[in-house]
């Protein structure tokens, strides 16, 4: 069908269009027609979906001008021939009006929402942009949360999305490109970048990967990461979504590429690295020393997160003169009653967890934060009490959540409850030995892959020192006078040549005191000496 509305071009005569365009969209009962005569001379027919158009917009800004005969037209005769052009630059009361000479371009601009107006004897369209979608009001993140920074998420709407970046970026080297990607939904991706920083290889990647994507439907920005990561197979994820417009903001101007999807409130942003799923924005927009400690605790987290459970199983289970002689004592009591092995008893409240976990996030908010609570609490307690866990299994599986809640990233901390089971299973295998192998695996399989080609483990292997003052902790933005050296940015550079400015400013009141014989700086209100206030 499509190639038949692409090869037939618009007739000159208007009943022919007009059952035409009926045979494809007629049956629809939101499709409305709508004969009427242009100054009321020329035959003309309106065509409009009126669920996803602005009805007054046509009213006003469409048919009125068009139905009467401005002033400027009086006693002015009206060739058909020169008719379209005294519409488009002389009568019409819109910005958004092109025209067009094939059915695609037709049919296409009906279902987006645009207003269609046919003339008899002119083998052309008139397409007039009146879409009217509802969308809800910008309101804070759902799973960003942060206490210092911006409050403002993205929508589904792109239009409001790229709004909230240029509002950001008043720059005009942050470029928009944007393509249709879908047979069905003609889902509307933007790719997003700043001219002279992002690096121009990575843009041109990007683009083809999209371009290459041949399917019915894209839903929402997770569809694309599908098919444009480097590895689909691994359990860490080569791309970063995020519904933070500052976030976005601040990976573009490191040299990252966004990738925007009309209908998805997430932005998804490409080349990525693992430090990348542990930091947040409330990082820099902190003092640094708050930002570094706070970072600390959260890689404490991530590592809690994937080898507690495994640690306890391989202690309890093969080396146990590991731990201290009170404690072992202590645990050997608890799990007196319990009839199987640790590993048994740590998977079957891991499953436990992972299947209460997700009950919570698919039940209503009401009834969601109540399960939670029951679960944790009256079920963990009963477990305890019925001698299928000992209590210190409880304790260890709790702390092993919290640790992945900790996690900023819910693609990475849902790697690291995965790869939480076969970790468990070696070492209910070899002991701390299975621990350390499969420890090492995961690191090889994470020095292995790439993002847009871009080492998935930079700046820490390949090394880059400039890189490795934002890894482990936050350095003060003045120390940090370049850009990764890994993402091969255009423009390295983004702090000025008065590196120092915030330190030279600290001293100097320092520098006036020393030079007061009266012990105060300049401008204090001091009542030491002579000084007489009246």
């Amino acid at each position: 069908m499509e190639e038949e509305q692409g090869d037939r071009p618009i007739s000159s005569t208007l009943r022919e269009n007009e059952e035409y365009i009926k045979g494809i969209l007629g049956d629809n009962d939101d499709f409305t027609i709508k004969p009427f005569k242009i100054f009321g001379q020329f035959q003309a027919v309106l065509f409009y979906f009126s669920n996803i158009v602005n009805q007054e917009a046509i009213n006003k800004d469409i048919l009125k001008p068009l139905m009467y005969l401005p002033d400027h037209l009086l006693g002015r005769k009206i060739q058909p021939d020169n008719l379209i052009d005294i519409i488009m630059n002389e009568t019409l009361y819109h910005s958004l009006a092109d025209t067009g000479r094939n059915t695609e371009q037709l049919i296409e601009a009906l279902l987006r929402g645009e207003t269609v107006v046919l003339i008899d004897g002119i083998p052309i369209a008139i397409h007039i942009g009146t879409k009217r979608i509802e969308k809800r009001s910008i309101d804070q993140p759902e799973t960003e949360q942060v206490i210092l920074g911006p409050r403002e998420g993205y929508i589904e709407n792109i239009s409001t999305n790229i709004m909230l970046l240029r509002y950001r970026l008043p720059t005009p080297d942050f470029q928009v490109k944007s393509m249709k990607i879908g047979r069905l939904t003609k889902s509307t991706v933007a790719i997003c970048y700043i001219k002279g920083i992002a690096n121009e290889k990575v843009v041109k990647e990007v683009e083809k990967r999209l371009s290459e994507i041949d399917i019915d439907a894209i839903l929402d920005v997770g569809y694309l990461e599908q098919f444009i990561e480097d590895n689909p197979f691994s359990p860490f994820p080569q791309t970063q979504s995020t519904e933070r417009p500052d976030r976005t903001v601040a990976n573009l101007i490191e040299g990252r590429v966004a990738i925007l999807v009309d209908g998805s409130p997430f932005a998804l942003l490409v080349p990525v690295v693992f430090n990348q799923f542990y930091q947040t924005t409330e990082d820099y927009s902190s003092r640094f020393l708050m930002g570094s400690f706070v970072r600390l605790a959260r890689i404490l987290a991530l590592v809690f997160s994937l080898v507690f459970p495994s640690l306890y199983v391989s202690l309890i289970s093969f080396n146990p003169e590991l731990l201290p002689t009170e404690f072992a004592v202590a645990v050997a009591g608890g799990r007196a009653g319990v009839p199987y092995p640790a590993v048994i008893e740590v998977l079957t409240i891991e499953i436990s967890m992972e299947i209460l976990r997700e009950a919570t996030v698919r039940l209503p908010k009401q009834v969601g934060g109540a399960l939670s609570i029951v679960g944790v609490l009256v079920i963990g307690q009963a477990a305890v009490e019925a001698g299928l866990s000992s209590p210190i299994t409880v304790v260890v599986i709790a702390l092993t959540t919290i640790g992945s809640f900790a996690t900023p990233a819910y693609s990475a901390a849902f790697a690291l409850r995965m790869l939480r089971f076969p970790i468990m299973i070696m070492a209910s295998i070899l002991g701390l030995y299975g621990v350390v192998i499969g420890i090492i695996f995961i690191f090889n399989h994470m020095l292995s892959l790439k993002s847009f080609g871009v080492p998935y483990m930079s700046p820490v292997s390949p090394e880059n020192y400039q890189g490795m003052k934002d890894v482990v902790i936050r350095s003060p933005l003045w120390w940090m006078p370049k850009r990764p050296e890994f993402l091969h940015s255009a423009n390295r550079t983004r702090l000025g040549k008065n590196e120092n400015t915030v330190l030279k400013h600290n001293k100097v009141g320092n520098d006036q005191r020393e030079a007061s014989n009266n012990g105060g700086s300049k401008g204090d209100y001091n009542t030491s000496g002579n000084n007489d206030l009246n």
